[in-house]
């Protein structure tokens, strides 16, 4: 659907919104890509940019592979190689990133992520007295600064060290925003090995990565996640202005429905498969997946009780509609995931 590429849809004027941070702080600097396709290689998606073997996000239980050599890519670093290796110095990749997740009001299997990279020579850090690192992290923290600035006004911020496998140091930034702490983004200077690999030895770089649908749900007050891909003129009607100050004003809120399931689990059962069955019979009708019981018999067998929320966005479901999908799901979970129903 191309959600980041609507100048009058929240995600896109997010985008919109972060480009015009860059172009102001760094005239004609930053090449921008939001058309790249999402289908990567595995290489691409992982070990360009050292994610290592026994990674849990390398799993079929984490992301969708096409074949065993092709993934959905699961964040826009997927091309940080290739563009490096193709010369590009500072850069912005927008994109709709897969993932199996579970189901509720702030995770989807597709959301969209923003990378930024910025690539130093070793004369920009030689005349400050600093190594490339120090000079990196610095630069980092200052344009990310500014950049929470520019979304969310004078807000009190914070770096909480943390771990990724393709920068070091690596960085979140926090902020003070409605009472709490918001995690804004993660970044870091760039893994030696990535440049070294990419034709780039002698540089030093940064990179950042923030995902779009986090941001404009706390920047346009949007309670749930499913909202973004709605097609609901009550929805889409409020963003008309293109405005990144706009706040959704909710329409009716529709009654849940709840509904619950047990069933033995086999040793290969993980949740995540779970709710993609489940979100592949009821689609956005489903709002959230509860594991709301759970016990071990004599036997060893291990039970599991879900509870699914039904609830539509734009309309009340009947109880024949709600008994229909959940009979279906019941069905579709015993087939596929090899469990046994109580």
């Amino acid at each position: 659907m191309q959600l980041h590429r609507r100048n009058q849809h929240p995600i896109g004027i997010l985008k919109n919104a972060i480009y015009d941070y860059f172009d102001t702080n760094y005239a004609n600097k930053f090449d921008k890509f939001d058309d790249l396709s999402p289908i990567v290689s595995v290489k691409e998606n992982f070990d360009d940019v050292l994610v290592p073997p026994d990674h849990v996000s390398r799993s079929y239980n984490d992301t969708y592979y096409i074949d065993p050599q092709t993934v959905l890519r699961c964040h826009t670093s997927a091309h940080q190689a290739e563009l490096l290796s193709k010369g590009y110095k500072h850069f912005l990749v927008t994109g709709d990133v897969y993932r199996r997740d579970s189901i509720d009001s702030t995770h989807y299997p597709v959301f969209h992520q923003m990378e930024g990279v910025r690539v130093f020579r070793p004369i920009d850090w030689e005349s400050s007295g600093k190594d490339g690192t120090t000079y990196a992290a610095e630069d980092l923290k200052k344009c990310l600064e500014g950049l929470a600035r520019h979304l969310f006004g004078a807000v009190e911020m914070r770096w909480i060290d943390t771990y990724f496998p393709f920068t070091d140091p690596s960085f979140e930034l926090e902020i003070y925003f409605k009472e709490k702490w918001l995690e804004v983004l993660g970044c870091g200077v760039t893994e030696q090995e990535i440049l070294n690999r990419s034709g780039n030895a002698d540089d030093v770089a940064w990179a950042f990565g923030l995902g779009l649908e986090r941001l404009a749900m706390v920047l346009f007050d949007i309670p749930d996640i499913r909202l973004f891909w709605s097609s609901d003129e009550r929805f889409t009607s409020q963003f008309s202005g293109g405005q990144l100050g706009m706040k959704f004003k909710p329409f009716s809120k529709y009654p849940p429905c709840y509904k619950d399931m047990s069933f033995w689990i086999s040793e290969s059962f993980t949740e995540n498969n779970l709710c993609e069955v489940i979100r592949g019979v009821a689609g956005d009708l489903v709002e959230e997946v509860t594991l709301i019981d759970n016990f071990t018999n004599k036997k060893g067998m291990t039970s599991h009780c879900y509870r699914i929320t039904y609830r539509s966005m734009e309309r009340s479901l009947t109880d024949e509609e709600i008994n229909d999908l959940q009979w279906n799901v019941r069905e579709q979970v015993e087939s596929k995931l090899n469990v046994v129903l109580r």
